[in-house]
């Protein structure tokens, strides 16, 4: 069966050999519409990524990656046992029950902060059963099933990820960037702990108005804005 999406949301499926991330570039490139998911149902393994043409500034446009990740949480927070915590890491890590659990990644057609992006892409890589037959030699890594999920299908995940992105798109667009910095904060891990951004180490003190990460060294407060997170394509 096919996913069911929303009003102007349209899938394209891929097979496996295909990384649905990449296939969405090359459509936004190629001028496809607002609003396409490519996406790639396995039994080990969901991949899917949503093109947005954003009328706004790159630094503006880049919320989408914590959109995209609260629109996750509450997909699977949805569907999972009530137990299954979810958390975001700032760079587009997931956290599941506290262990590194796939990722979120975007794209855009610019790296001009100031500049409107012709697409802007983001996408979802989520490990479904685990790829080694001694999962415990790699405790800070896990994989969907293994934390009480088995019962979600990755059909289910991609429509309802769609479903309650669309929801926080909504408020985005209607200029409620106070409750996505609430809720993404809500969420957020490693707050107030040491961490590293490519080659910067610090302590993770919080967000700007525009979700842009504040990383405190020694006496002195740096700001890394979310378009650093940017990948090439």
């Amino acid at each position: 069966m096919e996913p069911n999406f929303p009003p102007l949301f349209q899938g394209m499926s891929v097979d496996g050999t295909m990384d649905p991330f990449a296939k969405a570039c090359t459509q936004a490139v190629l001028g496809c519409d607002s609003g396409l998911v490519v996406y790639n149902l396995a039994a080990d393994h969901m991949s899917a990524a949503l093109v947005f043409a954003p009328e706004v500034s790159l630094e503006d446009a880049v919320t989408m990656l914590p959109v995209c990740g609260i629109g996750f949480q509450n997909a699977l927070g949805a569907l999972a046992p009530p137990e299954v915590a979810v958390h975001l890491e700032w760079q587009g890590g997931i956290r599941i029950n506290g262990a590194s659990c796939g990722r979120l990644r975007m794209a855009s057609s610019t790296r001009e902060p100031d500049e409107q992006p012709d697409w802007l892409v983001v996408g979802l890589d989520m490990p479904l059963l685990p790829t080694s037959e001694d999962p415990g030699a790699t405790p800070d890594q896990t994989v969907l099933h293994l934390e009480g999920c088995a019962e979600v299908e990755p059909r289910q995940l991609l429509e309802s990820w769609v479903r309650h992105t669309l929801v926080w798109l909504n408020h985005w667009q209607d200029g409620a960037m106070d409750r996505i910095h609430e809720e993404w904060r809500g969420l957020a891990h490693g707050i107030g702990e040491d961490i590293q951004v490519d080659d910067d180490e610090g302590v993770f003190l919080g967000l700007d108005e525009r979700l842009g990460l504040l990383l405190r060294q020694s006496d002195e407060t740096r700001l890394i804005p979310l378009s650093t997170r940017l990948e090439d394509v």
